[in-house]
């Protein structure tokens, strides 16, 4: 049975893919402050981390699908330096945002951003090296097909990287994990995006997806060899692994 993640930024009825590209859409301009303050920064690290397990396969060219405002495409070009990084995602705002980025740092010829359906990659068979997907794939609608078309896209030995957020089980950490991500920030999300249901699916998304090795055998189910995950600062964020 597909991995289907029911949980809608807006409402029960209607397209999920629809209204995620709708959400990002609307916090695009705010999105990477957002993610900065909200996080106090340890989101850039986080990033880091999951490209560094990368380093070893000195990937020449990667996709990086949910690439949102370039973030992880940009960084993966100077942690890396493969020859081409290709960046997809299904919202244009967001797209608009992460080409200007690019075209800042002079990266027009290494980083190109697409509009673009995760669950129907427009690549031929074995294109990658590397596909990277951070905070994203709970956004999937249907997950295992996203996977299946990540694996699709992979060159035979080549290594998917995903990067999501997890539920800590420790406590009182998971306590409070819980309260900040339920209560407070829906508030600040509000105030400063004018989006209010955008921090409030967060946390929901967060809630109902399959993390830990739930995730590692979807993984494994979709035909990833040497699956595994690494969770980061206490299990708010979990790297995932797998090779083709």
């Amino acid at each position: 049975m597909e991995n289907k993640i029911e949980v809608k930024p807006y409402s029960a009825d209607g397209s999920k893919k629809e209204q995620i590209a709708e959400m990002f859409d609307n916090v695009a301009h705010r999105y990477d402050f957002l993610n900065r303050a909200l996080s106090l920064g340890i989101d850039v690290w986080w990033r880091k981390k999951a490209l560094l397990t990368l380093k070893d396969l000195k990937p020449k060219t990667v996709l990086d699908v949910a690439t949102g405002t370039a973030d992880v495409a940009i960084m993966c070009n100077k942690l890396l330096n493969p020859d081409k990084i290709i960046g997809v995602d299904i919202s244009a705002g967001m797209l608009q945002h992460g080409d200007v980025k690019i075209a800042e740092l002079g990266l027009q010829n290494k980083i190109t951003l697409q509009l673009s359906d995760g669950e129907k990659l427009p690549f031929a068979d074995n294109s990658f090296d590397a596909v990277t997907i951070a905070y994203g794939i709970r956004n999937f609608e249907h997950v295992e097909q996203g996977l299946a078309e990540m694996h699709r896209v992979l060159k035979p030995n080549g290594e998917i990287m995903v990067l999501e957020f997890s539920k800590p089980t420790i406590f009182p950490f998971k306590q409070l994990f819980n309260f900040y991500f339920k209560n407070i920030l829906p508030i600040v999300g509000r105030l400063t995006s004018k989006d209010p249901k955008a921090y409030t699916y967060l946390f929901e998304s967060v809630q109902t997806f399959p993390d830990g090795q739930n995730f590692v055998n979807l993984l494994v189910k979709s035909g990833f060899k040497n699956s595994k995950c690494i969770p980061l600062t206490l299990g708010i964020s979990t790297i995932y692994k797998g090779a083709k």
